[in-house]
């Protein structure tokens, strides 16, 4: 079965090469485009996309809400966002927002196809540019921040953590590692305590800053 994917981006002729491109996947099936956040939303609740792929600043409603919105109707989505720029506090407000992704819009073209199919698997997408910045802002804050050492997290704990920043399920990662839903939510909670990290956006930057999410999937 085909992945479901909306465009939504504010030019035209973008939106256009996108489909063009995506149009020679056969396991990708582009479903409908739109032109700013509230046609997002609109068409993810009529269209039901398995993943929306969204640009940052668009009228009416920007990507960010738009996101949360489409994600409140349709939480089996996935959403990508493309940034024009590596801004680092667009790419984390996504993920706060619910985001599986997001990509720097002039290289997305090379990369979307991978990124759907990544996300459409559960798995967070970050093109390596923009994982490089988050990834240096992380640094930053943590230098000017005196109060930031972090205990060293066991084997398991690293496990988990990758799993999680890689969108798994606690369930599913009980399955992957074997062991109890409940120890799994024990492992989860220890790690965000450890790190002092309580969102999924901190945790995947910390992932991706230690190497435990392989950006080459």
């Amino acid at each position: 079965m085909s992945i479901k994917v909306l465009i939504v981006d504010d030019h035209r002729t973008f939106r256009e090469g996108l489909r063009a491109l995506l149009e020679n996947e056969a396991d990708i099936a582009v479903v409908g485009e739109g032109a700013d956040g509230r046609e997002a939303v609109e068409l993810a609740r009529e269209l039901s996309p398995d993943v929306v792929i969204i640009g940052a600043g668009m009228p009416n409603l920007n990507g960010i809400e738009a996101t949360c919105q489409i994600l409140a109707d349709q939480p089996h989505a996935k959403v990508i966002g493309l940034a024009i720029q590596s801004d680092v506090q667009f790419v984390l407000k996504m993920l706060r927002a619910g985001a599986s992704g997001c990509l720097l819009k002039d290289c997305c073209q090379q990369d979307l196809a991978r990124a759907i199919r990544i996300v459409d698997s559960h798995i967070t997408f970050l093109s390596a540019e923009i994982a490089h910045v988050a990834a240096e802002e992380h640094s930053l804050h943590n230098a000017a921040n005196s109060s930031s050492y972090r205990p060293a997290l066991t084997g398991r704990e690293r496990e988990v953590l990758k799993l999680m920043a890689e969108g798994k399920s606690t369930k599913t990662i009980a399955a992957h590692l074997e062991i109890s839903v409940k120890t799994v939510e024990t492992y989860r909670w220890r790690i965000r305590n450890k790190l002092n990290l309580h969102s999924l956006a901190e945790l995947t930057k910390y992932a991706v800053r230690e190497g435990l999410v392989d950006l080459d999937y």
